[in-house]
């Protein structure tokens, strides 16, 4: 197989500037990229059941098994052995985990193990989002409503740019990665290749950024913005913090700088730059055209199919809607809800799978080149046709080892999908088709939507598994389904490397479960030790909180109404001591590393329940595991089916972990392990320029202070922002509360600054556009 280095550069541009891939399309990535290997950077070599769970697992899928099942109590070191696992075998992966949360612990871990590989981090990037829908029998129609996290998205499309240019590539992804996309052979074929000394005329290498749907701006320079000064362009990549400034020298670059966007403070010369697109929907005009075609007569075949029933009204509903959005789409190349006619973006026929982020990754069903390897047939050409049969799949790796896809099955890409938590993770995969269908169809028959609207949808649970090419399900608790798809056989992690035991557990009766609860508490935060709890219900956690703080014991609270980066913060302030104590629901069951935990409390143990099952009862146990003080009580007045299967696992564990010990001299330790800030240096560079581009704070005098305080106090209660009125008047308490030293300095956002769980306080939620009531 030809390497990129064997390609003479000038080839892979074409005329206009783009790369061109093989057979003129999509991305031919540097051959430093394309062919780096994972290489994993750690001080800790494998120990306990680690070396046997890797070997196991690497085995298993280098021998064309398509499914294993990783067996991992927790603590065990299950990140390691995955991170070994994708080492050993040297294919792009793809981590999925069931909540925000853990994805950004996971990508955290990933990103220290692997620090000259891509890893990135993949999940939706609302952080409030109200889907369109309507509720026929009051006549309701309820408006799509979001708010767009702004550094999630640019996360996201590092991800994507990140797929489509090398192959080194690590993805952790919340269930985010079955919904549509772009198709990324469009998204391939609009990446824009620069270096010094090419030849490209201005204007269409501005209308180059236009079509890749960057903005242009003449003051400010943002991400996915560009500005024109002169001879000189700077644009500031969609997945990037830095900005590309361009120096043109007439039809020639003459230079390609990395400038700090606020500053302009220069970071480094470059060769060569890419410039990928601002969006994963990207259309060239000629298609943007047939796609409107197609909209419009699906459009007619639809109003007079409601006609001949004789809705009259949704047909003109429809009419009026639709004509509006093709409006938009012909001016703007945009419109609100683009993503309901994503199937006639895409030119796919009626009821095809959308495009998602697993069809970045390679692969052979649809004869992609994705940086390192391309699809042959057994006497090494390539297929014809964009399906060819999988038993003829002969794919070759960088490393010149070939792999040929197993016959009979629907997907053969070359790389690993691992699937965290897979007891919680499956049956999201399983739900999100389903419940996206029944609002879609609603829609549809009432004429707000074109029927094409239902094809914008996530994969059902059969086309992920025709999509996955081999999998690894981890989990302390895998189900029925992850043990019958492996044909029984798990890999299983049971010791720690550092000999820690599973918790001893006790059952404490209900009644004055707060009252123990709080002394129980006390003993732990004067050893300097950390404590979760675990309630059945978000008003019990945050009423437990206060009560909490009540008593002097520092304390927050978690749960979903958090936004995903605050829930990050929250668990590193726990590590670090800034509070001793967090109580939560069901996000401190999976996966959370805190070693500094000692003490685990579950509230209610006895009522049964999905919170209260055999395996998340496990789950919460092993919160604890990671401390050699590991302590649970479970408060119930009866020991329930759950509760007893929880215990028996738990003791079963502890006795091969006690033998294991004995045979080989082992006295348990707690684990030290750095605290992370993975996610917060990705977005760290954001921060700091925002704050720099705010000015000092204003110095005051005590009454003018209190002045100013009072009068933000009564603006914010007027404007029912009661978390901000309270903070500003704990602020004016404090103000008069100390000594009377002359002036007083206030820095912006000081007052209204309230940490997110903090007790005593709500979370506030992003404000909903109110549903409207269609009449007649």
């Amino acid at each position: 197989m030809p390497t990129d280095s064997e390609t003479d550069e000038e080839e892979a541009i074409d005329d206009s500037g783009f790369f061109k891939g093989r057979d003129g399309g999509g991305v031919t990535p540097s051959a430093a990229h394309r062919d780096r290997p994972f290489r994993l950077d750690s001080a800790f070599k494998p120990m306990g059941d680690q070396p046997t769970a890797i070997a196991s697992l690497v085995e298993r899928i280098s021998s064309g098994e398509r499914f294993s099942t990783l067996l991992g109590a927790t603590g065990t070191g299950k990140t390691f052995t995955m991170a070994h696992t994708i080492e050993k075998l040297q294919r792009p992966t793809l981590i999925i985990s069931h909540n925000k949360t853990l994805a950004a612990q996971l990508y955290e871990e990933m990103k220290e193990l692997f620090p000259d590989n891509a890893v990135s981090y993949f999940v939706s990037y609302y952080d409030y989002y109200q889907p369109e829908a309507y509720i026929p029998q009051r006549d309701i129609y309820i408006e799509k409503d979001s708010s767009r996290n702004d550094d999630l998205d640019r996360l996201r499309l590092a991800a994507t740019s990140a797929l489509v240019s090398r192959r080194d590539v690590i993805v952790v992804a919340s269930v985010s990665c079955i919904f549509g996309l772009g198709s990324p052979d469009e998204y391939k074929k609009h990446v824009v290749a620069l270096n010094v000394g090419q030849s490209i005329k201005r204007r269409d290498l501005l209308r180059s950024f236009a079509d890749m749907q960057y903005s242009r701006s003449e003051y400010d320079l943002k991400r996915a913005s560009f500005r024109v000064r002169g001879d000189v362009i700077e644009i500031v990549p969609a997945g990037e913090e830095y900005a590309v400034r361009i120096e043109m020298f007439g039809d020639e670059i003459e230079s390609l700088n990395l400038v700090n966007p606020l500053t302009g403070e220069l970071l480094a010369d470059e060769r060569a730059v890419f410039i990928y697109p601002a969006v994963n929907y990207v259309l060239p005009e000629d298609e943007q055209s047939r796609a409107i075609s197609a909209i419009k007569e699906e459009l007619d075949e639809r109003v007079a199919e409601l006609r001949s029933e004789g809705k009259l009204l949704e047909a003109q509903r429809l009419l009026a809607r639709t004509k509006y959005d093709l409006e938009q789409l012909e001016e703007l190349g945009f419109c609100n809800g683009i993503e309901n006619y994503s199937r006639h973006l895409d030119g796919r026929p009626a009821g095809s799978m959308p495009y998602t982020l697993l069809d970045y990754f390679p692969d052979s069903t649809r004869g992609m080149y994705t940086g390192g390897f391309e699809e042959r047939g057994p006497d090494g050409e390539k297929p014809e046709g964009r399906n060819p049969s999988m038993a003829d799949r002969v794919h070759e790796r960088p490393d010149g080892t070939v792999w040929t896809g197993p016959a009979g099955e629907a997907s053969a890409g070359d790389w690993l999908m691992i699937i965290d938590e897979s007891h919680v993770t499956l049956p999201q995969l399983h739900a999100m088709y389903h419940g996206d269908r029944h609002r879609k169809e609603t829609l549809v028959e009432h004429g707000f939507r074109l029927p094409s609207a239902m094809d914008n949808r996530p994969l059902t649970y059969d086309e992920i598994e025709k999509k996955w090419p081999q999998v690894v399900f981890v989990s302390a608790t895998p189900g029925a389904y992850e043990l019958e798809k492996s044909g029984g056989e798990v890999a299983e992690q049971v010791i720690r490397p550092t000999g820690l035991l599973d918790p001893v557990i006790e059952v404490h009766p209900a009644e004055g479960q707060v009252p123990d609860l709080l002394e129980r508490a006390r003993k732990r935060v004067a050893a300097g030790e950390r404590i979760l709890v675990t309630t059945l219900t978000k008003r019990l956690a945050e009423d437990l909180a206060s009560y909490l703080a009540k008593n002097d014991i520092k304390c927050r609270y978690l749960h979903s109404d958090i936004e995903t980066l605050d829930r990050v913060v929250l668990l590193r302030e726990l590590r670090e001591g800034d509070f001793d104590v967090l109580v939560g629901v069901n996000l401190l069951r999976e996966g959370l590393d805190l070693p500094e935990v000692s003490l685990v409390c579950i509230m209610d143990a006895d009522k049964e329940g999905f919170l209260r099952s055999g395996r998340s009862l496990i789950q919460q146990i092993g919160r604890a595991a990671r401390n050699q003080n590991a302590y649970v009580v479970m408060y119930a007045d009866e020991v329930t089916p759950s509760m007893a299967e929880a215990m028996e696992e738990t003791e079963r564990r502890r006795e091969k972990q006690l033998a294991y010990n004995a045979e080989h001299g082992i006295t348990p330790r707690t684990i030290k392990k750095a605290i992370r800030r993975g996610i917060e240096n990705e977005l760290r560079a954001r921060k700091t320029a925002r704050e720099a581009a705010t000015p000092e704070g204003k110095e005051y005098d005590r009454e003018e202070l209190l002045g100013e305080l009072q009068k933000a106090m009564m603006e914010a209660a007027q404007n029912l922002d009661f978390e901000k009125a309270a903070a500003l008047r704990d602020k004016i308490k404090e103000v008069k509360e100390a000594p009377n030293l002359g002036k007083i300095t206030l820095t912006r956002g000081e007052a209204a600054a309230v940490k997110p769980g903090t007790p005593g306080t709500k979370v506030k939620k992003k404000k909903k556009k109110n549903a409207k009531k269609r009449e007649g």
